[in-house]
């Protein structure tokens, strides 16, 4: 079971609507639908609230650090009231998932998250879940840290708003410990595919017409690997 729900951002105004904070916009909403408040909490180096959900004890987390030294404060909560790795569920911002989808996974690699990476040396394990919140990629490596530094589109914004209201939807089985049936609400729950357009057939060109190839049902680039 989870009890230590964990989300990653960067502390301060500047930062507070940008991609990398995505983690941070999940926890608030988690908040905001528990009616709870996090405090400013020095021993664990971030703002962190106590709460019961369902007969179980768990615990939110935003840590202050910056994203970098994130398990300062992941480890800091975890060691002192004996939660294990494994009850534990950190929700980050993720570039290899498009904006509106979200993705489950237990352990593995960092794949490159500075936050994750001080996680996994605070904890000395990667066995702790993981909620990938999806943003997006530019489509160029140089131009990551940029990208999830500045605001998404107001378009993104609200997919990645109503991304995180349907994860929470698995908050229930994340506390009771069904982690499966938790990864496939999550996995499952995908944003509505827009209509397609109409065929361009419907309608007759003029003799001697020439037309341009409609875009609008056409994919976007492939996200690279980060």
């Amino acid at each position: 079971m989870i009890k230590l729900f964990v989300g990653l951002g960067n502390p301060g105004a500047e930062y507070e609507d940008t991609r990398h904070n995505a983690g941070f916009w999940w926890i608030d909403q988690l908040a905001a639908q528990l009616k709870v408040q996090l405090q400013s909490e020095k021993n664990y180096h971030g703002w962190a609230v106590r709460t019961q959900y369902e007969g179980h004890t768990i615990w939110l987390l935003k840590p202050a650090t910056f994203m970098n030294l994130s398990g300062k404060s992941v480890a800091a909560l975890a060691k002192f009231f004996k939660i294990q790795p494994e009850e534990i569920l950190v929700v980050h911002d993720e570039l290899d998932v498009v904006p509106g989808e979200a993705k489950m996974k237990f352990g593995g690699s960092h794949a490159g998250h500075n936050g994750l990476r001080d996680i996994h040396a605070q904890l000395g394990s990667d066995a702790y879940w993981r909620l990938r919140l999806g943003i997006g990629h530019p489509g160029v490596k140089s131009e990551v840290l940029s990208w999830v530094l500045k605001k998404p589109a107001p378009d993104q914004k609200i997919v990645i708003d109503t991304c995180i209201d349907r994860t929470l939807k698995a908050l229930a089985l994340m506390v009771s410990g069904d982690m499966v049936k938790a990864t496939q609400v999550v996995h499952t729950s995908k944003p509505p595919r827009p209509k397609p357009p109409r065929p361009a057939a419907a309608i007759s060109p003029v003799k001697g017409e020439l037309r341009e190839p409609s875009n609008s049902s056409e994919p976007g680039p492939e996200p690279a690997s980060s």
